[in-house]
Parts: structure tokens; C-alpha cells; sequence
């Protein structure tokens, strides 16, 4: 049976919320007793032991938020495959440096090359970091923000969007809107300039984004916002999805 102490400890300790700290109590205060430690050091572990569960649970919430299709990390992606990309740059670009500096980052190349799994990694690594990450594919923000306007909710979604430190519209291109869609990303996507990093994955090279945008004068004045403090990655390459395919067959053929 628990000590009075402890349970009233532990009580107290529930009407803080402080739940970590009532999971943790009796076996620190075993070890505390065992290893001859002092009150503070005690304390330390325990409070320790609620900022870690603290911490986790907040990254597990912006993970959740920010949507990702698939939380993929860096390490499974093959750089192989793409011998044109910089490893070392993708990794500096893991740091999220630029995010603080406002940046904004560019995936440009064939579909199947790993954009996607780019994007996410580095969204991935934002989140670690503490920082807000919103992940779309290009036609589910256009028509999440068609809806929303229709909702008359329009601008409460956009200042979501706006707490979030990295947005990444992903697929770019393959999609084609409406023109009151393509409005209403243009404004968002250029009302981030130099406010907010957006990352942009896409199969068409800029010259060709007029294809989405409708236009070259509306074309012209977001990449002019887009582009202006970007890192620019190519992504040409032979199909990353295909070769893994390939792979893939070749190995049940010799099983």
C-alpha cells in the first residue's frame, strides 16, 4: 500500500497537471533514496522528467497539425539515385536557418524524384525545432481556401496559415484551378513574402508556372516574391518511385 505522503503528494500534483511528475514519483523518489540524493536533486529529476513529457507531447502536436502525408526522415531517403543532389546542402537546409531568415525553398523537377519526401523531411525537422509547419498539396490548399472564402471563413484560415513559420504547397502543377483559385493562392503565397518561408515542390520548371497562374504579369510578380530569398533545388533526375520499383521486382524474381 502507497504512503499517505506520496498519494497526497501525487494528488497535488494531478490539480497542477503536472501528470509526468505523478507517473515519475515513486521510482525517482526510490532511486533519489538509493543513490543518497538531496531534495534538489530529486526535484531536478522530477521536474526533468515533466519538461521531456512536456516537450514530446507539444512535438507530437505539431506533427499532427501540420499534416504531413507521410512523416519521412532524411534517412530513408537513397541520394543515390540523384547523384546532382548535394547532400551536404540538404542537411544544412535540415538545420532550418533559413526559416528563421524568412527564406523560402524550391523543389523543381520530374515527378518521382522525391520531392515530396524532401519536403517532408525538412518539415520534419522544422517541427523538431519547435516551430509551426503546415503541409498541402497544391489542389487541397486551393480548394480548402475556395471552400473556406464560400464558408465566409476565409480570413480566420488564412490566420492560421499565417502562424505557421514553414508552409509547404506540395504538387505544384499538377493540378489546374479555377481562376478565383489561383486568386486566392497567389495571395496567400505572396502575402508571406519576407514574412514567412513557404516551401514549393513542383514538376514544372518556372517558365512554365504561367500554366497555373493564368498569366505572365501574375506569373512574373509572385516569383518575383518567391525567388528572391530562395534556395533553389533541381530535382531532374531518373524516377526515384520507378527505380525503387524496378528494385523491388528484381528482388522478388530472385526469390
Amino acid at each position: 500500500m502507497s504512503d499517505p505522503v506520496t498519494e497526497l503528494v501525487k494528488a497535488h500534483l494531478k490539480q497542477l497537471r503536472l501528470p509526468a511528475m505523478v507517473q515519475e514519483l515513486e521510482k525517482l523518489s526510490r532511486e533519489a533514496a538509493a543513490a543518497n540524493q538531496n531534495y534538489e536533486q530529486f526535484l531536478l529529476r522530477l521536474t526533468e522528467a515533466e519538461l521531456a513529457q512536456r516537450a514530446a507531447n507539444a512535438l507530437e502536436g505539431r506533427i499532427r497539425n501540420a499534416a504531413f502525408p507521410v512523416a519521412k526522415d532524411f534517412d530513408t531517403y537513397d541520394f543515390g539515385v540523384m547523384p546532382q543532389l548535394s547532400k551536404p546542402m540538404i542537411l544544412e537546409l535540415e538545420r532550418c536557418e533559413w526559416i528563421d531568415q524568412k527564406f523560402n525553398c524550391c523543389f523543381i523537377g520530374n515527378p518521382g524524384t522525391g520531392k515530396t519526401h524532401l519536403a517532408s523531411g525538412l518539415g520534419l525537422a522544422a517541427a523538431r525545432r519547435g516551430l509551426r509547419v503546415r503541409f498541402f498539396t497544391a489542389a487541397a490548399l486551393v480548394s480548402k481556401l475556395e471552400k473556406e472564402q464560400k464558408q465566409y471563413t476565409l480570413d480566420r484560415f488564412l490566420g492560421q496559415l499565417d502562424r505557421a513559420e514553414l508552409l509547404i504547397c506540395d504538387e505544384l502543377g499538377y493540378v489546374s484551378f479555377s481562376r478565383n483559385g489561383v486568386e486566392l493562392l497567389f495571395r496567400l503565397l505572396a502575402d508571406r513574402y519576407e514574412r514567412a518561408s513557404v516551401l514549393i515542390t513542383s514538376n514544372l520548371a518556372f517558365a512554365d508556372w504561367s500554366q497555373v497562374f493564368q498569366g505572365e504579369q501574375m506569373t512574373a510578380a509572385l516569383l518575383d516574391r518567391i525567388t528572391h530569398r530562395c534556395h533553389i533545388v533541381a530535382m531532374n533526375g531518373e524516377s526515384y518511385r520507378f527505380r525503387e520499383s524496378m528494385k523491388a521486382k528484381k528482388g522478388r524474381k530472385k526469390g
